[in-house]
């Protein structure tokens, strides 16, 4: 509940803050309109997650990732006490994309069709091989060389591709079928 009431709070100071700095007539930066939750939740996950509001389709994917950020990493994991990377991106996809992934990062990339990086999307995957030959670690892609995953030194998180070690050990983009047309159905409702 105390999670809950400091959420509303921060959205309604966002909100309040928002309409009042707001100062520009270019209809892109415009908000809809102030009791729109759907893109008051936009504006609040592009800024918490530090990705353009353009990029925030998909508000059901940016709950998901806020609500894991910090669980710490569990190999074998399965729930917020404990994750692993494959897991994190398995119960996103179970309950984003109503879909199922494999139970490893090599055999979910059996999965995926390949994208290459400039053309990745929100809810894409992204695959890396750390100090290996094989695929050894996933994440979810969110935006604006963004992805959510759980990382074994600090948990669930969100990282840069651009940054040294990403770029390092970045492998490939991959699609499924099955997020790429429920995400495009999402953006063709709104």
């Amino acid at each position: 509940m105390k999670n809950i009431v400091c959420v509303a709070c921060m959205l309604f100071a966002f909100l309040f803050s928002t309409v009042q700095a707001q100062t520009s007539t270019d209809n892109s930066t415009k908000l809809q309109s102030p009791n729109d939750p759907d893109n008051l939740a936009k504006e609040y996950f592009s800024q918490i997650m530090g990705v353009a509001i353009s990029a925030t389709t998909n508000t059901k994917l940016y709950q998901f990732v806020y609500e894991w950020i910090g669980t710490p990493y569990r190999l074998g994991g399965t729930s917020k006490s404990g994750i692993d990377c494959s897991k994190f991106a398995y119960e996103l996809y179970q309950k984003v994309f109503n879909t199922t992934l494999g139970n490893n990062s090599r055999n979910i990339y059996t999965q995926v069709d390949p994208v290459n990086k400039e053309e990745l999307k929100a809810g894409d995957l992204v695959f890396f091989k750390i100090r290996s030959r094989r695929i050894t670690h996933i994440g979810v892609y969110i935006g604006d060389n963004k992805f959510a995953h759980a990382s074994t030194s600090r948990g669930v998180m969100i990282s840069n591709l651009d940054e040294a070690y990403w770029r390092r050990y970045y492998y490939r983009g991959g699609r499924l079928l099955t997020a790429s047309l429920e995400q495009d159905e999402h953006e063709n409702v709104n």
